[in-house]
């Protein structure tokens, strides 16, 4: 079975080999204006009406600010068959101490 989360250092690596992921950003579309990492915007609420969109075999890393929200994303989403689901354990705050401060904490 897939890890509940996945570290930022993971999902880096990840990105940098060009591995197919889905990235999904739950968080409301002005904290994307303010700082993200790229993946696709589908705020936190909107998420129920996507589930179509999403494919069962590729990972699928949800985000948000500090890993909260995208944790109880990630719940549901594997509640709802999704076990590819994983949660970005830290964050944006954790991609910018980690990875890149200038992915700016808000």
């Amino acid at each position: 079975m897939i890890p509940f989360e996945i570290t930022v250092e993971d999902l880096k690596k990840k990105m940098d080999a060009a591995e197919p992921i889905q990235l999904i950003d739950c968080r409301e579309a002005n904290e994307f204006a303010t700082s993200n990492i790229g993946g696709t915007l589908i705020p936190m609420n909107t998420i129920p009406q996507h589930l179509e969109e999403f494919d069962t075999e590729t990972p699928l890393i949800i985000l948000c600010r500090t890993g909260s929200r995208s944790a109880m994303v990630t719940e549901f989403l594997r509640r709802n068959g999704y076990p590819n689901a994983q949660n970005l354990q830290g964050g944006i705050y954790a991609w910018n101490e980690r990875i890149d401060s200038n992915v700016r904490k808000y």
